[in-house]
């Protein structure tokens, strides 16, 4: 994937903005995966990824796989959507997920249906922090998949 690329879908939805470091999590991610950058020498794991270990200093790193699974550590409904593109799909949910085998790592996303369902497809009587969820993912444009997440108990 081209580290350049335009700002919104054809239906105007952000698409995320990919640098060198953090390269590796989109590719991924558009293979169905979801990784985090971990340390080579120390085994800690960084996010967002970056050059350099916060812990040791180590530029040396790996992308581990993790499970998928994790929690809701906190949301959010925008209000109001800044975004046409998002405003046709309010009321919908900004949610902030800690990974279950990477308790530190928390990755911001939203909650659905299903993977390609609409932002607005779980009712928001239904969140609720420390709600159990797992990834899956969808192509917002071609070459772009990014990871959404769904209740693991419906």
């Amino acid at each position: 994937m081209s580290p350049i690329m335009k700002a919104t879908t054809d239906n105007g939805l952000l698409l995320p903005v990919v640098d060198e470091d953090g390269a590796p999590f989109w590719e991924y991610a558009a293979r169905g995966e979801l990784r985090v950058q971990t340390c080579a020498d120390c085994d800690e794991p960084r996010f967002p990824p970056r050059p350099c270990c916060p812990h040791c200093q180590s530029f040396d790193s790996a992308w581990v796989q993790a499970t998928g699974r994790g929690r809701i550590w906190s949301y959010v409904f925008p209000h109001p959507p800044l975004l046409p593109a998002y405003a046709e799909q309010a009321p919908y949910n900004a949610i902030i997920v800690e990974l279950a085998d990477f308790p530190r790592i928390r990755l911001v996303g939203n909650l659905v249906a299903s993977p390609d369902a609409a932002l607005n497809s779980v009712d928001p009587a239904r969140l609720r922090v420390g709600a159990p969820v797992k990834v899956v993912f969808t192509e917002l444009a071609e070459g772009v998949t990014v990871p959404r997440w769904m209740l693991e108990r419906p």
